[in-house]
């Protein structure tokens, strides 16, 4: 395991993890932990790029298709 210190954490942004973490019974420690694990596993913006580029999109409508159905739902 890995330390992190995090210095200059504004007082309003603590009291806020510690009111967290004791309504879920959790130390700020481990409620903190668990947050950092959670936004770490989150894809990134150019990780979900990626994905959507490699998605199969052989079926489904095409673009004409889309626009014609837009253009006639204004009618």
């Amino acid at each position: 395991m890995t330390t992190l210190y995090v210095r200059d954490v504004p007082a309003e942004v603590a009291q806020r993890l510690k009111e967290r973490a004791a309504a879920e019974g959790k130390s700020l420690s481990a409620y903190v932990v668990a947050e950092l694990g959670r936004i770490a596993s989150r894809p990134t913006n150019a990780e979900m790029v990626q994905r959507l580029r490699d998605l199969d999109r052989g079926e489904g409508p095409t673009s004409g298709d889309i626009v014609q159905a837009l253009a006639q739902s204004r009618r």
